[in-house]
Formats: C-alpha cells, structure tokens, sequence
C-alpha cells in the first residue's frame, strides 16, 4: 500500500529534528512514530500508486472498446434505418 520506505524517512526526519538530549531515545521514537503513522495510514481509503495506474489503463482500454461499440451501434440503426425506409 504505502511505501515503507517513505514512512522510514518520515520517522528518521522526526527523530533527528529532536534536541540532543533526547537524542537517546530516537530509535524508539522513530519505532514508534513508523508504528503510529502505518496505523493511521491503514484508516485511510487510498490505494496505492501502482494500483490506480492500473485501473487508469484498465478504464481507458474500457473507454476506447465503447466508443467503438458506440459508432458500430450507430451504423447498424442507420442500416436499420434505410431498409425501413425502402
């Protein structure tokens, strides 16, 4: 879903904003601070990146097959059309 990585970097840049003396309980902070971040990421309606460019691919091949449909519908009533009319 979301890139770890990207959360790692989050928690470390937290960690190292902090003042030197709690710079010992970084590492557990920045434990903490991945765990609390996945948590509330996993609450959140989001699919990943890789998953809605293949749903965009996916609606596009979609959208292409219909309006195809569309113009071959169109020329059958035309066709219908002009016999009725004969």
């Amino acid at each position: 879903m979301i890139n770890p990585q990207k959360l790692e970097a989050i928690a470390k840049q937290v960690a190292d904003s902090l003042p030197p003396g709690l710079k010992s309980f970084a590492e557990e902070f920045e434990v903490k601070t991945k765990q609390i971040i996945q948590a509330q990421l996993t609450k959140l309606d989001v699919v990943s990146r890789e998953d809605f460019e293949v749903q965009t691919q996916v609606l596009l091949k979609t959208r292409e097959k219909l309006v195809l449909l569309e113009q071959q519908v169109a020329k059958l009533v035309e066709q219908q059309n002009t016999k009725d009319a004969e």
